[in-house]
């Protein structure tokens, strides 16, 4: 979430609510969000203001917000294609954004009520070893094994690689400068061997300035379901996301400490890095058996 702290707007009371729209907008831009930031508000104060069917900020109440909500959370949004937990996120973030949008009026007398978080699944899918061996000999170019090693070994978000451009590598100190993270803030992440080897055929390829993934996030999500196919590992569990869920897995399984981790990843938070850990509790919990039980052994 964005921490508004915006200006006030132009006028109340009686002005067009889309051209406050734009203006609000406009406003989260300048203040340092990221575009898919603002796109993500303009769909949710877009939906919200159709639905009131209301011109003018003084026609508005805190029942519309309400009323609104109830209707989502019933009939879900227009576009929505995801889970009925991916809507619900959905929901939870486009609420936020409107109540944004209207305390920013600062026309409301009501207060407006609550918006609920929902329950996240505890486990995130990932992949396994063999999975990912299957992903990789059913590569059918050097574009397919960049895009499997890449997202394997790095945990970069699918926009992040998708942003990336040769410029941005280091191949002589093995890192990736990440420019178009979330929230705004660049970091650093390393070359794995196996990205390394598959770079260092690629890159003579592409010009300076090219990015390195000449494809559209639809492009890569279908380059990645037709792979799945044939190499027989389920097309629902190959998503961009789970690629970096298996990254972060490996790393705590591998010893890298969680403020690493949280590092590589790009988290602000911490507690966003720890959900990891209960992914690698199968792990943690065989180190334990083979370090007590194994030694109570040769003690006997």
């Amino acid at each position: 979430m964005v921490k508004l702290n915006l200006p006030p707007p132009s006028c109340r009371e009686s002005c067009d609510l889309n051209l406050l729209a734009e203006e609000f907008l406009a406003n989260l831009e300048a203040s340092g969000a990221s575009p898919s930031t603002v796109k993500a508000y303009k769909h949710a104060i877009k939906d919200f203001i159709e639905f009131t069917g209301k011109k003018y900020v003084n026609e508005l109440t805190a029942s519309d917000f309400t009323a609104w909500r109830l209707k989502r959370l019933k009939d879900g949004f227009k576009y929505s294609r995801g889970s009925k937990e991916s809507s619900s996120w959905t929901l939870y973030y486009y609420s936020l954004f409107v109540r944004s949008f209207l305390k920013w009026l600062g026309v409301l007398k009501d207060p407006l009520p609550s918006v609920g978080k929902p329950r996240r699944r505890k486990l995130h899918t990932v992949l396994t070893r063999d999975e990912v061996k299957k992903l990789l000999s059913a590569s059918r170019d050097i574009i397919d094994l960049l895009i499997v090693s890449l997202l394997l070994e790095t945990g970069l978000r699918a926009r992040e690689a998708l942003s990336l451009r040769k410029s941005d590598i280091d191949m002589e100190k093995r890192e990736i400068k990440v420019l178009n993270a979330k929230f705004g803030e660049s970091r650093i992440v390393f070359i794995g061997p196996l990205t390394y080897e598959v770079l260092s055929r690629y890159l003579p390829l592409i010009g300076d300035g090219d990015r390195v993934l000449q494809i559209t996030y639809t492009g890569l999500y279908k380059r990645l379901k037709s792979l799945a196919m044939r190499a027989g590992v389920d097309p629902r569990k190959v998503r961009p996301h789970v690629f970096r869920h298996t990254f972060a897995t490996e790393s705590l399984r591998r010893g890298i400490a969680l403020p690493a981790l949280q590092t590589l990843l790009g988290h602000r938070d911490i507690k966003t890095t720890q959900v990891y850990l209960h992914l690698a509790v199968e792990d943690i919990k065989e180190m334990y058996y083979k370090a007590f039980y194994n030694r109570e052994q040769a003690t006997t």
